[in-house]
């Protein structure tokens, strides 16, 4: 027998201290700057306050991830962008949701 809960959610990842400081830099490089500081800064502010009503920091690293995903990504979005696929035969995800609601 376990005294370990079968049920304890998957804790997660946490990123450095000063991942935001880097990230912010890092996106201020980007070509996409003038979109996604903004963007950035709006999450952030808004897990920030999330995170002082709820004592959490879970949002802030959720931030931070989903960030450090789009920096990661870009170069092959990039690529698919200038590749000229054809993708106009692509599934709608938020029609698809809404279907199934």
């Amino acid at each position: 027998m376990s005294a370990q809960p079968d049920h304890a959610p998957v804790t997660a990842y946490a990123p450095a201290p000063g991942a935001p400081a880097e990230l912010l830099a890092q996106l201020r490089a980007d070509k996409r700057a003038d979109r996604w500081v903004p963007a950035f800064e709006r999450d952030w502010t808004a897990a920030l306050e999330e995170s002082r009503r709820t004592f959490s920091l879970a949002g802030l690293y959720e931030v931070v991830q989903d960030w450090q995903g789009r920096l990661a990504h870009a170069p092959a979005v990039d690529a698919f962008v200038a590749s000229g696929y054809d993708d106009s035969d692509a599934v709608d995800l938020a029609e698809l949701r809404r279907r199934r609601g």
